[in-house]
C-alpha cells in the first residue's frame, strides 16, 4: 500500500533539469517512474528486456525522484507544461488530477485478455485510459486457521456462537468457513473471538478495524458498503453516500468497536497497528492490504502467526463480494517530445511477456487467471490478487476525479467522528454528502 505525503514543493522542472537530466542525454523515450521499493526494481528490470530487443530509436531511459510531495510535484511540472518526460507515474485516486496534463491511450485489445476489465478501470478516467496498470493494491481477509477449525469441531463453541451473535447482532447464525462467510458471518465471528464479548475467547480480539482519520482507511472500509449496493454517486451524478448500504457499515463498525471485538484505541489505528496486533497473535481475523500478506505469512517476521493464517476475498453483502482496488501505473505525457516511441513502449508494456516480467522482477501486477498460471509457483501471492481483482474488484463512481483524494479525506473525518462518538450516524452522513457534492460537482 502506498501513502501520500502533501507536500507542496516548487514544480518538478527545475529539479529535473538540474539533477537527473544529464544521464539521459542518449534517452529517447524518457519515463518518470515511483521511486524505491519493488516498484522501482520492477520496472528497472523490464526496461531492461525491453531494451534488449527495441531499436536505437525507441529504447527507453529512467527517471525517478524523490517519494515526498511526488504527486504535488508532479502535478506542477505538468501543468507547467514540462518535456522533461515523455511517461509519468499515475495512480487511480490522482488520474483525474493529471488527465488535463496527459493523453488517452490505446493499449489494444490485448491489454484486456492480460489484466482483465476491472484491473484496466484503475487506469480509467471519464472512459478513456490513461495508462497501464503496473502494481495492484486491495485488501484481503486474514484469519487464523487454527481457531476456525477448533471453533467449527465443537458443539458447545458454535452454540455460544450462535448465542453471541443473537444477542449483539440480533441475526440467527452458525459458524462458517471464512470463504462463505457474509459481513455478519463475520462480524459474529469477531464477537466470539473477543474477550469483552465472550471470555472464553483464546484470543483478545476478534479483529482489528482500521478506523483512524486517515484517507486509507476509508479503502478498507468501503468494501462492506459497497457490497451492499453503495457508491458514491449514482448514474446521473448524484451523491448517494447517505443510503442504507453506507449507514449499515458504518453501524457494523460501530457495533463491533463499542462490543470491545476491536482495540479500544483502534480509533488511531492504520495499518501498522493492524499488521502489529493480528502478527503478534492477538486477533482472530482482520481486513488488510494485501501487501500484508508477505510479512503476515513469513515465519521470520510473524511466527505467532504464519503458519496459521488463511487468506480470503472480503466477506459478502446482498449485492456479493466487493474488494477496492487501486494501482499505479504508466501513462502519456500530453507534451512529450516522442509520442511514438511512448506509445510504442506502454502497449509493449500492456503485452503478456511485459506483465510476466515485471511480475518476476517483484513487482505486483494483478493478471488474469490464464497469465498469472504462468509465475504462480514464483508468485502464489499474485494468484490471489489478480483472481479477486478480476471476481471482485471495483471502483467507486468518481474515485478517480480530479478530488478524489479529498473525498476519502472527508469520509475520514466524518466517519471517524461517528465511529468515536462525536457525532450521529445522520450527521455524518449529512456533512459527507454535503462536502462530496462540492467536491464532486462537474
Amino acid at each position: 500500500m502506498m501513502k501520500l505525503r502533501k507536500i507542496i514543493t516548487p514544480a518538478f522542472a527545475a529539479l529535473l533539469a538540474s539533477a537527473a537530466l544529464p544521464g539521459l542525454a542518449n534517452a529517447t523515450v524518457t519515463v518518470l517512474g515511483w521511486p524505491g521499493g519493488s516498484e522501482e526494481t520492477a520496472l528497472r528490470a523490464t526496461v531492461e528486456a525491453y531494451n534488449k530487443t527495441a531499436s536505437d530509436a525507441d529504447k527507453v531511459e529512467l527517471l525517478f525522484f524523490n517519494r515526498d510531495g511526488f504527486f504535488d510535484k508532479l502535478q506542477a511540472d505538468m501543468a507547467a507544461g514540462s518535456t522533461a518526460f515523455d511517461i509519468n507515474l499515475v495512480a487511480t485516486y490522482s488520474i483525474g488530477r493529471y488527465a488535463p496534463f496527459m493523453e488517452p491511450v490505446d493499449l489494444g485489445a490485448d491489454a484486456g485478455k492480460v489484466f482483465g476489465d476491472s484491473v484496466l478501470k484503475t487506469m480509467q478516467f471519464d472512459g478513456k485510459q490513461y495508462g497501464v496498470p503496473t502494481d495492484l493494491s486491495l485488501h484481503f481477509m486474514y484469519y487464523r486457521k487454527d481457531l476456525i477449525d477448533a471453533l467449527l469441531k465443537d458443539d458447545a463453541a458454535k452454540k455460544s456462537y450462535s448465542e453471541l451473535a443473537k444477542k449483539v447482532l440480533g441475526k440467527d447464525l452458525q459458524p462458517k468457513e471464512p470463504d462463505s462467510w457474509t459481513w455478519d458471518d463475520w462480524a459474529a465471528t469477531a464477537l466470539y473471538f473477543s474477550k469483552q464479548a465472550n471470555p472464553d475467547s483464546p484470543v483478545r480480539y476478534g479483529t482489528v478495524l482500521q478506523m483512524k482519520n486517515l484517507l486509507f482507511n476509508m479503502m478498507v472500509f468501503q468494501s462492506l458498503p459497497r457490497s451492499y449496493g453503495g457508491d458514491w454517486m449514482d448514474a446521473s451524478g448524484n451523491v448517494t453516500v447517505d443510503s442504507d448500504a453506507y449507514k449499515t457499515g458504518l453501524q457494523l463498525y460501530k457495533t463491533l468497536y463499542d462490543a470491545g471485538a476491536s482495540p479500544k484505541d483502534s480509533l488511531s489505528y492504520e495499518y501498522p497497528e493492524t499488521n502489529a496486533a493480528y502478527a503478534a497473535g492477538q486477533a482472530a481475523t482482520a481486513l488488510q492490504w494485501n501487501a500484508a500478506a508477505a510479512d503476515l505469512t513469513s515465519a521470520e517476521k510473524s511466527p505467532a502467526v504464519a503458519e496459521v493464517t488463511g487468506i480470503v476475498a472480503p466477506p459478502a453483502g446482498p449485492n456479493g463480494r466487493a474488494d477496492h482496488i487501486h494501482g499505479l501505473g504508466l501513462g502519456l505525457n500530453k507534451n512529450a517530445k516522442n509520442k511514438e516511441g511512448a506509445v510504442k513502449f506502454l502497449k509493449w508494456l500492456a503485452s503478456e511477456d511485459a506483465a510476466l516480467t515485471y511480475a518476476r522482477s517483484g513487482g505486483s501486477p494483478a493478471l488474469a487467471p490464464d497469465v498469472v498460471a504462468k509465475v504462480a509457483s514464483e508468485r502464489p501471492d499474485l494468484v490471489k490478487l489478480g483472481e479477486f481483482a478480476s471476481k471482485y474488484g471495483y471502483v467507486m463512481n468518481g474515485a478517480t476525479s480530479a478530488n478524489a483524494l479529498s473525498v476519502y479525506e472527508l469520509q475520514a473525518k466524518e466517519f471517524t467522528g461517528y465511529w468515536s462518538g462525536q457525532q450521529s450516524l445522520e450527521d455524518a452522513l449529512a456533512h459527507t454528502k454535503a462536502g462530496m457534492q462540492d467536491l464532486l460537482k462537474k
